[in-house]
């Protein structure tokens, strides 16, 4: 099928390649523009427009499109379908009616919950115990089209943002190939009213630890939050962020460490530390940050 492929961040590359391997004709990719980034501010492509070059393939970054000249580039690639994952623009109603299929987009939840920008981040951090990725015939509205497949899967009780965007990237490249292969014997399913959730973006004020709240709730924000931006608390009057945690027996002063080798009151139960990070450091799991900043019975994170 001749398609284009519409996407930009690291979510977005492995649906490309199963795209490739599946032996679909892609006839150009769009993505977001490079922006600088890194201590020196040099112009960085998306991680879909590397891999796309990689492959050979034709990589448009317009900033908008909007404009007649930019909906005419696009209607001259004559695409049956475009697959829209994770893109950054939205698509004017020209561009949605261009392909003989539409605009295709794989969502990365169990719509109609966590329709918006962080569905992944969202689920965790709400305590869901299932996700999924559905296949959406895209219309004006944010999320609102007819969902053409769903697949869905478990949430592990100690899963991270970054464990659970890898699984639903490979579940939603699976799921697109399915249903390409399938077009157009799936049946549009409407969305029901019932259950519409929105997964805003993260805020900077949601990352920060307050211990006094249950443990099952700070859990959920230090793995809904990581790796990105990452749940954080004071050390030492320094930021420590983390990165992995798992529930734990205990209890004592909320923020204050009662058992070796991490294990923290919260303001009902506590959690188990299992991966920390002080700022301008990497990573460490908790035995390896130990060895150079002990966490003795009694330390108070604040």
């Amino acid at each position: 099928m001749r398609l284009v492929f519409m996407g930009s961040p690291d979510f977005s590359v492995p649906v490309l390649e199963a795209l490739v391997a599946a032996g679909h004709e892609i006839a150009a990719v769009y993505c977001q523009p490079p922006r600088p980034a890194g201590r020196g501010k040099k112009e960085r492509p998306t991680a879909v427009h590397a891999r796309a070059l990689e492959l050979g393939l034709e990589v448009r970054h317009p900033v908008s499109l909007k404009s007649d000249a930019a909906q005419k580039d696009f209607a001259s690639l004559a695409p049956e379908v475009a697959v829209v994952v994770a893109y950054g623009l939205i698509l004017p109603q020209a561009i949605l009616d261009t392909p003989t299929y539409g605009c295709l987009n794989i969502h990365a939840s169990l719509l109609p919950r966590w329709r918006g920008a962080a569905p992944i981040h969202r689920a965790i951090m709400a305590g869901d115990s299932e996700t999924g990725v559905c296949i959406m015939q895209m219309e004006a509205g944010l999320d609102t089209g007819p969902v053409l497949l769903r697949k869905a899967t478990p949430i592990g009780a100690e899963e991270t943002t970054l464990q659970l965007h890898d699984r639903l990237s490979a579940l939603g490249s699976a799921a697109i190939v399915q249903a390409l292969d399938s077009l157009p014997g799936l049946t549009p399913v409407v969305q029901p009213d019932d259950g519409v959730t929105y997964a805003e973006k993260i805020r900077k004020d949601e990352a920060r630890i307050d211990w006094t709240r249950p443990s099952a709730q700070i859990d959920r924000q230090i793995r809904g939050l990581s790796p990105f931006p990452g749940a954080w608390c004071e050390l030492h009057g320094a930021r420590l962020k983390i990165l992995a945690s798992r529930l734990a027996e205990g209890g004592g002063a909320a923020g204050t460490i009662i058992n070796a080798p991490a294990y923290v009151a919260c303001g009902s139960g506590a959690i188990e530390l299992l991966r920390l990070q002080k700022a301008g450091s990497q990573a460490q799991d908790v035995s390896e940050f130990i060895r150079g900043t002990p966490l003795p019975q009694g330390t108070r994170l604040s």
